[in-house]
């Protein structure tokens, strides 16, 4: 049998007898505060809470009568009280426990309702040093602690959500909860405090401009459970952390089936490359394949770009995931539709694409309400075995690095542009990354491979591909720039590339025989730039 201290059995069933409600999203508190005391519950509570019960006619008691001292210091000091908080912790069957609340005078508190201070909507919404730290709040994680400390004998439940399970509970068991739903709320409690303990260590990191934290936390809500993982034998759900990003986290759904774990994490990978493409520069669009582009075009028109990015790869684009950095349109909506896709994303879409997208029940289709920031600070994090590594998000652009042409021959204004949409592109594909562009689009890309060389011929053979599907004599990698994520180590990759057609390369530099590879430029006549930047994705 479960006991608590000093060999206590846990009881299974214990009545509600006296709630404490003190809520900032007062969102069902009201019609909750009734049912309660509909079952004869008697309300405390505390501030704004206090009132809306007051107003809606229910007898509730100030927090203040029970402590005997009244809020002070703006509401700072308000439930951090011996009379609230051994309320909360007391043992009901430790007699000592119980002798210390008689002679006290602390009635024991059954049930406690709280939620926090916003401080995520506060920093999402850009809210000063003096505003940020005013909505850390103190009281409300203390008595959440507090009682899911104490769940043998009380129930905590910090979310609106919760309500209608904790009502149900309570008609079902007589007024009682029980011990088995005491603590899964006891554990959703400390979990949400645990977030937003993390959202607030994190903004201090941040505003501080302390880059690696002595401790780190990375917090986050359950959005929804997933279906599956990566694969079907693996259990995922999909956690929000309050970044007002723009992207898939905070997208609208407004058709299609539930995302699953690799659509969202394919989606996320869509929208941060599109997002590079000011909408004012043009229309622009990715189309990804298992988190790798395998199309990306700028056009003169957003259905141009979208035609451009399927013809680097429409073998591979059949599956995938399409975003547009513009509002999508019925007439792009209309030769999207031709191919089957998983999801589409962008800012906005007019009622006649929604129209169009609608006769496909299956396809996803994603607003944003603007694109993502990218050069926007940020974290990313993965996990490895036993820890978790954590960076700053790579928020370099192209556009702001200083290009140094290496070589006798400088590159055209055509070939300087094609360099700058390869090299944006290489910024997203998984290393080693070579990314062949011409004219405004990706005419070949290879991604992932161990070696650099390879990754050059496979996007040669992929540009061969794909002027057999469109019936050209040629690839479009003849006079076509290339962009090599990280330095050559050899001339080799250079060469693979220049086979290909290539006659402007973009890359970092940095490598001990930066000579050697610049020597085979040169010797080819073709221009080369470093960027002193690489874009190394893993």
């Amino acid at each position: 049998m479960a006991v608590v201290s000093k060999n206590t059995p846990i009881p299974d069933k214990v009545r509600v007898r006296t709630a404490l409600l003190s809520v900032f999203d007062k969102s069902g508190i009201v019609d909750l505060a009734r049912a309660l005391n509909d079952m004869g519950v008697r309300l405390l509570s505390t501030g704004g809470t206090y009132k809306a019960l007051v107003d809606a006619g229910l007898p509730a008691t100030d927090v203040s009568e029970v402590t005997g001292f009244p809020e002070i210091m703006d509401g700072r000091v308000k439930t951090l009280h011996p009379n609230v908080h051994g309320g909360l912790l007391a043992i009901r069957d430790d007699a000592e426990h119980v002798e210390a609340m008689r002679v006290h005078n602390i009635e024991a508190i059954d049930l406690a309702v709280i939620n926090l201070y916003p401080f995520e909507s506060v920093i999402a919404a850009g809210g000063d040093y003096p505003t940020t730290v005013e909505n850390i709040d103190i009281g409300g994680p203390a008595m959440i602690r507090a009682s899911a400390k104490n769940h043998a004998y009380v129930t905590v439940v910090t979310d609106p959500a919760d309500y209608t399970e904790l009502l149900e509970a309570l008609k079902a068991n007589d007024g009682q909860t029980l011990y088995a739903m005491r603590q899964q709320f006891a554990a959703r409690a400390y979990a949400r405090t645990a977030a937003y303990d993390a959202t607030i260590s994190n903004w201090f990191a941040t505003a501080l401009n302390i880059e690696t934290p002595r401790n780190r936390v990375i917090g986050g809500i359950l959005r929804e459970e997933m279906r599956y993982g990566e694969n079907p034998h693996q259990k995922a759900g999909f956690y929000v952390n309050g970044d007002q990003r723009p992207g898939v986290a905070t997208a609208t759904l407004l058709q299609g089936k539930q995302l699953s774990y690799n659509n969202i994490n394919d989606t996320d990978a869509a929208f941060e490359l599109v997002s590079e493409f000011l909408p004012e520069n043009g229309p622009a669009c990715a189309i990804i394949k298992h988190a790798n582009p395998c199309g990306v075009a700028v056009g003169k028109t957003l259905v141009d770009a979208y035609r451009r990015a399927l013809a680097c790869d429409s073998v591979s684009a059949f599956g995938g995931i399409i975003a547009l950095n513009q509002t999508l349109d019925a007439e792009t909506a209309e030769e999207i539709v031709k191919l089957f896709t998983e999801v589409i994303i962008a800012p906005d879409v007019t009622e006649d694409a929604k129209a169009i997208i609608a006769a496909k029940k299956n396809l996803r289709l994603l607003v944003t309400g603007g694109l993502a920031d990218p050069r926007a600070p940020g974290l990313t994090a993965k996990t490895v075995s036993g820890g978790l590594l954590v960076q700053s998000r790579d928020n370099l652009v192209v556009e702001d690095l200083e290009l140094k042409v290496v070589t006798k021959r400088a590159p055209t204004a055509t070939e300087l542009e094609d360099m700058k949409l390869a090299f944006k592109i290489a910024k997203h594909v998984k290393s080693n990354a070579v990314i062949y562009a011409k004219d405004g689009q990706a005419v070949g890309i290879g991604a992932g491979q161990m070696s650099r060389v390879d990754s050059a011929r496979i996007a040669a053979m992929k540009a061969e591909d794909a002027a057999k599907a469109m019936g050209l004599s040629e690839p479009l990698t003849r006079g076509s720039a290339v962009a090599s994520e990280a330095f050559y180590p050899f001339a080799d990759g250079l060469l693979a590339a220049i086979a290909a057609g290539a006659t402007a390369v973009i890359q970092p530099g940095g490598s001990m025989r930066d000579a050697d590879v610049i020597a085979a430029a040169d010797e080819h006549n073709v221009a080369m730039v470093f960027t002193g930047v690489r874009h190394f994705r893993h």
